[in-house]
């Protein structure tokens, strides 16, 4: 039986959603970063996180690194990334991706108050030529020092938490995002513990979403 306090910590979580602020995690190889970036999205607000081709050493995921994040996450997986850019614009999100490119645009020039799916490379080779060609738009966050890039779950923070600034300048944070039908699918669940249920320890083609179904 959930406390008030737990009920009361659902209700205002699932109040400040972003269901139209998707994380896409292209390839990625590193279970350790996976974990962080789950933990990241969770504390910014983010529900629906894609996982792309994942290699098999982004999974299980590290609980002590995630804190089980997932369980408050919608993961999807997809076999390819056509396919889930393709269901992601069919949603009407527009589709950035990072990068290193010098004409990429700076990050906090994006407007994150739009739909938006967020596209991050690998740890190793950073976004694929596929995704460029596939993007709305090229973003970079600038880099100062000389080394070329951040870790990919500092990179992932850096973006969500401007997208989060913005997002509650523009008051998106002060009124429920999601339907009154789909907050009350995951109150329920949530509150009966199923979220998420076993998924730090399932092979990602077996993973059980909140919503949809992997491709």
């Amino acid at each position: 039986m959930a406390t008030a306090r737990r009920i009361e910590r659902v209700r205002t979580v699932l109040s400040r959603r972003q269901p139209d602020l998707h994380v896409v995690l292209e390839s990625a190889t590193n279970a350790h970063n996976a974990s962080a970036v789950l933990r990241t999205c969770d504390a910014a607000g983010v529900l629906h996180v894609h996982l792309v081709n994942p290699g098999p050493e982004a999974w299980p995921l590290n609980a002590a690194i995630s804190t089980r994040a997932d369980k408050w996450l919608d993961i999807r997986t997809h076999a390819s990334l056509s396919n889930c850019l393709k269901e992601l614009r069919n949603k009407r999100l527009s589709i950035a991706v990072t990068c290193l490119e010098e004409e990429a645009v700076d990050y906090e020039s994006l407007d994150f108050t739009r739909p938006t799916a967020v596209v991050f490379g690998n740890e190793s080779e950073g976004a694929s030529r596929e995704a460029l060609e596939l993007s709305d738009v090229r973003v970079k966050i600038p880099m100062l020092g000389m080394v070329q890039s951040l870790n990919l779950s500092v990179s992932v923070g850096v973006v969500l938490y401007e997208a989060l600034k913005q997002r509650r300048a523009a008051g998106l944070l002060d009124r429920r995002r999601l339907s009154p039908r789909e907050f009350g699918r995951l109150r329920r669940l949530w509150l009966a513990g199923a979220t998420g249920s076993g998924a730090g320890d399932a092979p990602p083609g077996r993973r059980r979403p909140l919503s949809g179904r992997g491709d």
